[in-house]
């Protein structure tokens, strides 16, 4: 029996692991970075001694919870590096960087942010941009990408883009999606001539209500 102990606490200790960087990804993903740990903790059903025991510091939760989004970030410059069409390429990218974006809050504003608590995602934001620089050299080589398209542009767009979050859950892919497709109509180099590509379908949107009103 005591020959099994050893290995019962290891169990424990990676489910409860998994358990709170499931509750990580859920809360940051829904309150940003903003979220205090011990919600994070309640989230998942442990003491902060448990969750501060895996994860001594804040930075060191956030890095792990979006571990997965990081190396998506990774693969879709690469991916749009190796597409033979460079403005295919971009279009693909910025598509795909909004909806990881719209798809977390936390993860939205770990990249965009320079917080202590993000300080990981520095190296991946500056990655990134490097990646678009280039990408973008080809698709204005092509005459397709405009040619006052530079990389902040990119930061721009994706602050703008921040605003998706408002919007209800159900709502956010759909509208990360036609704002991409407004944007990317926006960077080519000759918006509003020839056919321009269907836009996705439109969500249903509504303003906040003010506290309080009914």
């Amino acid at each position: 029996m005591t020959g099994q102990l050893p290995h019962t606490a290891r169990s424990d200790a990676r489910e409860n692991r998994a358990r709170i960087l499931d509750a990580a990804c859920a809360v940051f993903g829904e309150e940003g970075l903003s979220a205090p740990m011990r919600e994070v903790a309640r989230h998942a059903g442990v003491g902060p001694a448990t969750l501060y025991r895996h994860f001594p510091t804040k930075r060191a939760l956030i890095a792990e919870t979006f571990a997965v989004q990081r190396r998506a970030c990774h693969a879709i410059v690469r991916d749009a590096l190796a597409d033979a069409d460079p403005w295919r390429g971009f279009r693909n990218l910025v598509e795909r960087v909004c909806e990881l974006h719209a798809r977390s809050r936390g993860f939205a504003d770990a990249f965009l942010a320079a917080l202590p608590e993000a300080t990981d995602f520095a190296a991946d934001r500056e990655r990134m941009l490097r990646g678009v620089a280039e990408l973008a050299r080809r698709a204005q080589e092509t005459g397709w990408l405009r040619p006052g398209f530079v990389v902040d542009d990119l930061i721009l767009m994706l602050m703008a883009h921040r605003g998706v979050q408002d919007a209800p859950r159900a709502a956010r892919l759909a509208a990360s999606r036609r704002f991409a497709a407004y944007v990317t109509e926006a960077f080519r180099a000759a918006p509003g001539t020839g056919t321009p590509a269907p836009l996705p379908p439109a969500p249903r949107l509504r303003f906040a209500r003010a506290p309080g009103t009914p």
